[in-house]
């Protein structure tokens, strides 16, 4: 096995039960060569992954974002990290998407590369900066969407939090609307992650090491736990799910490791390359 790099996602996967790195885990990648590729995969904004890499002692590494939407590496000429490949989701679907959620309870945030734009110092937007230690920019969908028409932007990522019925209707009703253009993620039973159909981490991972790095995607170890780390372990050389990893992760795995509460990755690791 000639493992060149590791991809790993984040929540549920990398993160102990504290949603924090272990020790353990930290120790392992620090036993890697300096100049092994690690990057980091997830749903989340950049800045919220930036940290995660300053911790493990790899600060300038890659960052696949918002689920393989925004590809960020690092410039040596300009000291800083540049996008690679961005994609949005269109403001007509932003605007459906608000539509859906009017006269509901469910909080809606806006993500677009390193900003999050939620409604209201909510308990929902309270959870998320104490997860990912950013802050959040309070501004209305509205008002956020109206501003993205004049610039010309758009969502990274769309995420509809709030209570279980309320999320499921919403997830049914998106999925009848705009399920062959949107992805839509349950990563918990209160989420709804909405990403563009056409990107993946996996499709982002090949992009990436086809402008950045000489060797495949058979040469990739990657770890996952949810349904957006299928397409990734499914397409790299050796593709690992963590115990506590969705049955459909798991049926695509190469090899099954510990939970992440249990130091799967770092398990993992130790096992296989170090």
């Amino acid at each position: 096995m000639n493992i060149q790099a590791i991809c790993t996602d984040i929540d549920g996967t990398l993160l102990d039960k504290n949603r924090q790195l272990s020790l353990r885990t930290k120790a392992a990648f620090s036993q890697l060569p300096k100049d092994f590729p690690v990057i980091l995969a997830s749903s989340r904004m950049p800045s919220a992954m930036t940290h995660l890499l300053e911790e493990l002692g790899r600060p300038y590494q890659p960052l696949i974002c918002y689920n393989g939407g925004y590809l960020l590496a690092w410039d040596q000429e300009s000291k800083q990290m540049l996008p690679i490949d961005s994609t949005y989701i269109s403001l007509l679907h932003c605007k459906e998407i608000l539509k859906l959620t009017e006269n509901t309870s469910i909080h809606v945030s806006f993500y677009s590369a390193d900003d999050w734009y939620a409604p209201k110092a909510d308990r929902w937007t309270e959870k998320e900066e104490t997860v990912t230690k950013v802050k959040s920019i309070l501004k209305s969908g509205k008002e956020v969407l109206d501003i993205w028409e004049k610039s010309n932007s758009g969502a990274h990522k769309v995420m509809c939090m709030g209570e279980e019925v309320e999320i499921q209707y919403l997830y049914k009703r998106l999925e009848e609307l705009l399920g062959t253009e949107l992805h839509l993620y349950r990563s918990k039973d209160t989420y709804i992650e909405i990403a563009p159909k056409q990107i993946s981490k996996a499709s982002a991972l090949a992009l990436l090491l086809q402008n950045k790095f000489d060797f495949s995607m058979e040469e990739v170890m990657a770890f996952g736990d949810n349904f957006n780390d299928v397409e990734l372990i499914s397409g790299v050389g050796f593709g690992v799910a963590v115990e506590n990893a969705r049955d459909e992760v798991k049926a695509v795995a190469k090899h099954l490791t510990a939970s992440n509460k249990a130091d799967g990755v770092a398990i993992a690791i130790e096992s296989f390359l170090l």
